[in-house]
């Protein structure tokens, strides 16, 4: 995946788990609490969510990796980098 498939896919994946939200006007260097409801259940979707659309694992000890959608982005950019995009699973 490139960088910006890497934030296409977690804004769906924030879609899936909060579909009222505003993900649009998102800015992607600010932190995704301070601009979106999210709570820890939702973080926690998240999460799993990476884990069963892609695969990946992310260690609680790294969840301060996925603060903003930039630092997803770093964070997960090498982990996804032969991962085929999944939109709307």
């Amino acid at each position: 995946m490139t960088r910006d498939e890497v934030i296409l896919a977690i804004k769906d994946i924030i879609e899936t788990i909060a579909p009222d939200e505003e993900l649009d006007s998102l800015d992607v260097d600010e932190r995704l609490r301070d601009q979106i409801e999210l709570d820890s259940m939702d973080f926690l979707d998240i999460v799993m969510e990476l884990r069963k659309r892609y695969g990946v694992q992310v260690p609680e000890e790294d969840y301060k990796e996925l603060a903003s959608l930039t630092s997803c982005a770093d964070y997960l950019g090498p982990k996804l980098e032969n991962v085929e995009l999944k939109v709307g699973v």
